[in-house]
C-alpha cells in the first residue's frame, strides 16, 4: 500500500495534477481500477501538502445485474461523499440504436454524463482510473486502428465542458492494482456489459501479453518513449524523471 501510494504521489507531482485546496471528483465505475484509485487517493489526501478533498461519482449505465450498494458503503468507510447517477445509456446503445461498435459511443455518453454531474456539484477536476497498461494499450490502439501516434494525456483540460481530467494511476501496472484489490477486498462490481472482454482493446491487451513473453521490457520501452518523444502533455522534466519500478509486480 505504501509503495503504491508513493507511486501515485510521484505521478500527481510529476504532472502537477492537484492544486492546493482542490476538491477532486473520482470516477468510480465499480471496477478494480477505479476502486484502487479511490482508496489510494483517500490515503494520499491524509498527508499530501495540497490538502485536497474527494467526492466519488458513479455513472449507472442501466445494465441489469449491477448493484453499487457495496461501493456506496465503501465510500462511507473512507469518508468520501458518494453520488450514483442513473442513466439509460446501455438501453439506448444496445436496444434502441443496436450499435455494432458500441464502445466509442458509450464512452462519449458516459464522459458527458460524468462531466455534467461533477459540474452540478461545483467540481471542475476529475480523477480517472487509467493505469500504465491502459496507456500502452491506448497508444497501440491508435497506431494499429487509426494510424496515429496518440494516447490520452496524464492531465487534460476539456474546453467544451471546462473540466480537467487527471490520471494518477499512470505509474501503476495492472497486476499491482489486481493484487491491491485482492488484499484489501475491494468491493468490485461485476461488469455485465456484453462487450466486456470482447473489444478491440482486449485484442491489443492479448497481443501485448503475447509479445511481452518474448520482450519482457516491451511495455516499459513504449511507456518511456511516450514520455521522451514526448506525446502532447506527456513530457516530464529531466530532474524529476526517475526509473519506475517493475510495473508487473
Amino acid at each position: 500500500m505504501q509503495r503504491l501510494v508513493g507511486l501515485v504521489r510521484r505521478c500527481v507531482d510529476d504532472y502537477n495534477m492537484i492544486s492546493p485546496g482542490e476538491k477532486i471528483a473520482v470516477g468510480v465505475s465499480g471496477g478494480k481500477d477505479s476502486l484502487a484509485l479511490l482508496v489510494l487517493l483517500a490515503a494520499l489526501r491524509e498527508y499530501h501538502p495540497t490538502q485536497f478533498t474527494l467526492e466519488a461519482f458513479t455513472i449507472d449505465l442501466g445494465l441489469e445485474g449491477m448493484d453499487f450498494t457495496p461501493v456506496a458503503e465503501f465510500c462511507e468507510k473512507l469518508g468520501v461523499p458518494y453520488h450514483q447517477i442513473k442513466t439509460e445509456i446501455a438501453p439506448v446503445i444496445f436496444q434502441h440504436r443496436k450499435e455494432k461498435n458500441p464502445c466509442a459511443l458509450c464512452s462519449k455518453m458516459r464522459r458527458g454524463a460524468l462531466s455534467n454531474a461533477i459540474k452540478e456539484a461545483g467540481i471542475s477536476k476529475i480523477a480517472l482510473g487509467h493505469h500504465y497498461d491502459d496507456a500502452v494499450e491506448t497508444f497501440l490502439l491508435s497506431l494499429f486502428y487509426e494510424g496515429r501516434i496518440s494516447c490520452f494525456e496524464p492531465k487534460t483540460y476539456l474546453d467544451r465542458t471546462e473540466v480537467t481530467q487527471i490520471r494518477p494511476l499512470l505509474y501503476l501496472g495492472e497486476k499491482s492494482i489486481e493484487n491491491l484489490a485482492q488484499k484489501l477486498h475491494l468491493p468490485v462490481v461485476e461488469n455485465t456489459c456484453p462487450m466486456d472482454k470482447n473489444s478491440k482493446r482486449q485484442e491489443v491487451k492479448n497481443l501485448v501479453a503475447e509479445l511481452s513473453e518474448r520482450y519482457p521490457d516491451l511495455k516499459s520501452k513504449i511507456f518511456g518513449a511516450m514520455q521522451r518523444l514526448p506525446l502532447p502533455q506527456w513530457g516530464v522534466e529531466e530532474p524529476t524523471r526517475r526509473p519506475l519500478p517493475d510495473m508487473d509486480v
